[in-house]
This record gives C-alpha cells, structure tokens and sequence, in this order.
C-alpha cells in the first residue's frame, strides 16, 4: 500500500519558489526577532499547505503566483517539483517543531529552530540555492528515494522545457 499525496506543481516555477522563499525570510525573520508565537503557527502553516497542495491553500503562495509574479516581466523558469516539495517538507517539520517549542514554552529553542529555516529560505530566495533540493538529489543517487519520483532529477535533458528527449528517427 503506497501513500499518495494531493497534487503538487511539477514542473514549478523557479521565480516563483524564490519569491516565496523570500516572503519566508521576512516571515521567518520577524518571528526569531518578535517571538510573537502567531508569525511561527502562520509560518507552520503555509508551509504545510504548499507540501500538502502547492500554492492552492498558503496565502503567501497564493499571493506570489496570482498577483506578484504574473506583474514581473521574467521569463518562467521551469524545475522539478518533487524536490521542491520536499523542501517544503523539511521547513513544515522544523516550523511546526518550533511552533511546539513556542508553546511548550522553550521559546529560545523555537526561534533558533527557525532562524534554521531562515538560512535556507535566504539561500533560495538571494542565490537560487536550495538546501533540501540538494539533499533531495543525494537520496535520489543513494536509491533512498526511487529515482521514478524524479525522472526529471535524472534526465538533465527533461529540465527544461525546450530540451525534451526525442525519439530517434
């Protein structure tokens, strides 16, 4: 019996990742400076709902792809999803660990925690680097992760959109 998941973008837009990211930094970084426990249940929030259902259900998704990216003049640059999504993984679990933190009363832990998630939210946002996509990528080369999850991961070629495999003639 396999687990399946409600739908997630694949392929994603990687302006689109990284504006969210962005939004995540401010949101992030507003909590490990407040401590207002709110910023982190939002913060547990959106990122539960992008690795549940994309951008359909996280209001700062919602915002990024219905109304800010489709006023940028930049050209869409497609990714695979699979590995985006387990980022989302990663930050959901240690923002949800730190929103238990906050109200257990270990605070000090909970911003630390995220202060975690704002290093790899600036790294994605400002550089275009994402944390748990690479670790994605090294569980995919150690068969942790079935390479089917990701055809795309596997094939530089089914990366971008003008490079499809042909068949041979």
């Amino acid at each position: 019996m396999s687990l399946t998941l409600p739908s997630f973008p694949n392929p994603v837009d990687e302006v689109s990742a990284r504006l969210v990211a962005a939004g995540v930094v401010v949101l992030a970084g507003s909590y490990v400076l407040t401590g207002w426990t709110p910023l982190v249940a939002l913060l547990a929030y959106g990122f539960v709902a992008r690795v549940l259902n994309g951008p359909r259900f996280s209001p700062l998704a919602l915002f990024v792809t219905t109304w800010l990216r489709p006023r940028l003049p930049l050209a869409p640059r497609p990714v695979p999803g699979p590995p985006k999504r387990f980022a989302q993984g990663i930050g959901a679990l240690l923002s949800t660990l730190a929103l238990v933190l906050a109200v257990t009363g270990a605070g000090t832990a909970g911003r630390v925690t995220v202060a975690l998630v704002v290093v790899a939210a600036t790294l994605e946002s400002a550089a275009g680097f994402c944390i748990g996509c690479t670790i994605f990528g090294v569980l995919i080369r150690r068969g942790i992760v079935p390479g089917s999850v990701c055809e795309a991961c596997n094939d530089i070629r089914l990366r971008t959109a003008d490079r499809r495999p042909t068949a041979a003639i």
